[in-house]
């Protein structure tokens, strides 16, 4: 039996794969708008003591492999620019 998944968000993950920085303003925008870490994990301490953790839910978002991967070609660039320079 052959089930095919319908995958609704594969042709912005093609074009966010496929994006190439050439831009030095597009780089360091991308740099500060895409997260390093996942900015919802989070601790909850009262007195010193861990009450509540919350985990990183940033692997939930479907887009997350090509976000991650776009930030880090910006940072290439911006490397490459700055060795360059």
């Amino acid at each position: 039996m052959n089930i095919h998944k319908l995958d609704l968000l594969l042709p912005i993950r093609k074009k966010l794969d496929a994006l190439e920085i050439h831009n030095y303003k597009l780089a360091r925008f991308l740099c500060r708008v895409i997260p390093a870490s996942c900015p919802f994990e989070s601790e909850i301490k009262l007195f010193g003591e861990l009450i509540i953790y919350i985990p990183p839910l940033c692997k939930f978002n479907p887009l997350y492999d090509q976000l991650i991967g776009l930030r880090f070609r910006a940072i290439c660039y911006l490397d490459r620019q700055s060795l360059n320079a």
